[in-house]
Parts: C-alpha cells; structure tokens; sequence
C-alpha cells in the first residue's frame, strides 16, 4: 500500500488526493449531521441561523471553496504541502455545496424531496471523476493533444489531432442525446462506453427516441421493454443506495412534486 501511495499519489497528484479525501469524508459528515438534526437528536447541535435566517451549509461550502482556491492559486508550487492543505479545504467546500445542489438548481428547499436526489447525483459524478483521475485515467483526447504539442505542425498531424477529438465528441453527443448520462460521463474516461451507448437502443423518453423512433413502434417497444427490464432494476438499486446515504425523502413533498409537474403538463 505504501508502494502504491508513494509511486502513484505522492507528490503531483498528492493535492487531488487530499481534496478527494476531504471531499468524501465532508460528505459523510454533513449527510450524518443533517439525518441527526432531522431526526432531533437531543445532543446534537441543530442548524445555523442567524435570526431567522437558515444559514445552509453550502454558505460556508462557498466560502471554502473560496478560500481553498485563492490559496491554492497563490501559495509557491513546492512545497506540494501548502496546495495539499489549499486542496483539502477546497474538497471540504466542494462537498458542502454539492449537498445542496439541488438547492441552487431549484431556488428553493427540496434536500428532503425527490429533487433533491440530484444533489447525491452530484456528489457520485464528482467523486467518480475525481477518482478516474486520481488513478491516472485521463478524458479521451487530453493525451492526444499533449502528443500534438510535441510534434511539429503538419497537415497530417492537425487532421489526426481533429479526428481524435471530433469522433469522441460526436459519439458522446449521440449516447448523450438518447438519454444515457451516466455512459457519456463515464464515457469521457472509458472511450469504448461511448460507442457502445451510440450504437444501442436509445431510452424510450429520450429525445433520440422523440425524433427516432415515433414511425417505429417495433423499435420503441424494444426500446420499452429494455428500459423495464434491465434499467429500472438499476434504477431502483441507485435509489435505495441513495436513500441509505442521503436518508429517505418527505413522502409529502414528493407528492406535491408530483402534482406540480402534473399541472404544469396540463
């Protein structure tokens, strides 16, 4: 284990380490604070208000991140300390704000709602990348303009530098169009997600699907009976994890949720 800190994490990628770490345990930690408040633990201290202002936890997230950033930014590059520190205040922000995504996405309080699940979303996305990048596996493209920077200018290498890069680009907008993001996301890393989420049947409420598939009902079908019975498993799987970490929804604001977005189509 020592080996592999040493060889693969310590020194260049020492501060992405400390800000993933320091994202993680943030995350753990205000997700346990806010169940504990929720739930009205006696010796627990309750939220932070100053009169009758909320003070929600992404406030002191952006100041962190604020802080961590400017740090990182003007701190000397060795010692790599100084950044690490920089980092992990800047991951303890990070999670602190993305908790309360679905907060900014929507002006106004759904952390207990459905809605709010985007901010878990959120947090998976961010720590998944983060992860990729840590262990070395860059976004599809990065290193093929690294290599261009290092060869001279010629006709053949500008048009295999765009090939490279339009080819990915253009299968992560297909996947991304037939309502698959999290293997666009992936994809990005792993670029053979990318073809093989083009390539396959688009989710039925896709727009893909919308422009596609409406003069095949065959199609759409499959595309129906795919959804029920290999993706909703999923679905339901992502939503009990999600409701083990982030603590179960307000069945009542769901509802109401619900009747919203009903009202809104009618």
């Amino acid at each position: 284990m020592y080996v592999w800190f040493h060889s693969l994490i310590y020194g260049a990628r020492l501060p992405l380490f400390c800000f993933f770490v320091a994202f993680l345990v943030s995350f753990g930690f205000i997700r346990l604070s806010v169940r504990l408040i929720r739930a009205q633990v006696s010796w627990w201290p309750g939220n932070v208000t100053h009169g009758d202002t909320h003070l929600h936890h992404m406030v002191f997230g952006v100041i962190f991140m604020v802080t961590g950033g400017v740090t990182g930014i003007a701190v000397p590059v060795h010692p790599v300390g100084w950044r690490a520190g920089a980092a992990a205040l800047f991951g303890v922000g990070t999670a602190l704000v993305l908790d309360e995504f679905a907060l900014i996405l929507n002006l106004r309080d759904v952390y207990w709602s459905q809605a709010g699940r985007v901010s878990i979303d959120a947090v998976f996305i961010a720590a998944a990348i983060t992860a990729l990048i840590l262990l070395g596996v860059a976004p599809g493209g990065v290193q093929d303009v690294a290599d261009y920077l290092h060869q001279p200018d010629s006709a053949e290498t500008i048009a295999g530098l765009a090939v490279s890069l339009a080819v990915p680009l253009a299968l992560a907008a297909i996947t991304l169009l037939k309502g698959k993001l999290w293997t666009t996301l992936f994809g990005v890393f792993v670029p053979i997600l990318l073809l093989v989420g083009a390539l396959r049947l688009a989710r039925p409420h896709s727009l893909w699907a919308r422009w596609r598939y409406e003069r095949k009902p065959a199609k759409l079908a499959r595309a129906s009976r795919r959804e029920n019975h290999l993706r909703q498993p999923v679905i339901r799987a992502k939503t009990h994890l999600e409701d083990l970490i982030a603590g179960y929804k307000d069945q009542s604001s769901t509802r109401a949720e619900a009747r919203d977005r009903k009202a809104e189509r009618q």
